[in-house]
Order: structure tokens, then sequence, then C-alpha cells
């Protein structure tokens, strides 16, 4: 990825459009029931489908969009998509900082993770995701991830602690 450029101000964005862009980031989770398609691959840096994530926040938050997800955990990218194929947002990080395009809009963060936890409130695991994608079972403090349906292109993860609880589906189109 080259340089992200000077950042706009973030003032036409509220935090829960923000937090709807964002958690259909990374991170990753499905809520839809379509079945994922082809084989599974735990070699590839691209992903795409379906995420879906559940905050159990005051007021409770979800979020759901298609995904495109390239990259690795230090340097990748997160095209958000609305079901008519339109881009909501894309997420882009590299060592040291984070980008959310939204429009003609930017909001610059120093991480992948710092901008998912800002934006949905919840602390979303980016580096352990990665990992979660390649079938590769990577602890993370509060995080439960069921890989169990990974061949069959869905991943789940659950965080328990600290709260708020979060849910996150995904359900992949290969």
């Amino acid at each position: 990825m080259s340089g992200f450029g000077r950042p706009e101000s973030p003032a036409g964005l509220s935090r829960r459009s923000l937090g709807a862009l964002a958690a259909t980031l990374l991170i990753a989770g499905c809520a839809s029931s379509t079945g994922a398609r082809g084989s599974f691959d735990t070699e590839t840096n691209e992903w795409s489908g379906r995420l879906a994530l559940s905050v159990a926040s005051e007021p409770p938050q979800s979020f759901s969009a298609g995904f495109r997800l390239t990259g690795h955990a230090d340097a990748g990218e997160l095209s958000l998509t609305s079901p008519l194929g339109n881009i909501l947002a894309v997420l882009e990080w590299q060592p040291g900082q984070a980008l959310l395009r939204q429009g003609d809009q930017t909001r610059q963060f120093t991480s992948a993770e710092a901008m998912a936890a800002e934006l949905t409130g919840a602390p979303i695991p980016v580096r352990a995701l990665f990992a979660w994608l390649r079938g590769q079972p990577e602890p993370v403090e509060g995080w439960q991830a069921d890989l169990t349906q990974l061949p069959s292109g869905r991943l789940n993860a659950r965080r328990e602690m600290p709260l708020p609880t979060a849910e996150l589906r995904i359900v992949l189109d290969r």
C-alpha cells in the first residue's frame, strides 16, 4: 500500500455510521444464512463474503455488510459493501496508521485495532482474525473462536470479557 495522504475532518461521520462500517470490518461475521461456495483455502491473503458484528453495548449495536478483505494483520484493506453492492467504506492499515474512507471523508487512526475499538465500541482482535481465517487457532484473552465450520466457509467468534460482549460471524464466498 502506498501512503495514506492527509485525513479530512470526521465531523460528518457519526459514531454509529462509523461503527457500522468498521464492524462490518473486521473484521469479520455473517448474519446471512447463505452457504459458502467452493473449498476452504488456508493459504490465501484474500477473503470475501458477508460479516456481522453484534455488540451488547448500551444501546446494543449490530452491523452487517458484504466484505472483501486483502492483506494480512500488519497491512491490509477491507472494503465494506451494501446488499446492492455499493461501497460503504474502505479501511486500510499498515504499521503505525489506519484509515477509514467513507465517500470523500477520511478518518485516521494509529492501528487497525484502535480503529475497530473506537468505531465499534469493542476491541476486535485483527491479528487473530487473520489467523482464524486461515484455520489457525490463536488465543485472544476474552475471545473464543469456533473454527469447526471454517471448512464450509463459516467463522464465529465471541467475546465474553471485558464487557460489552461481542459476537462476530463471517460467511465466506469461497
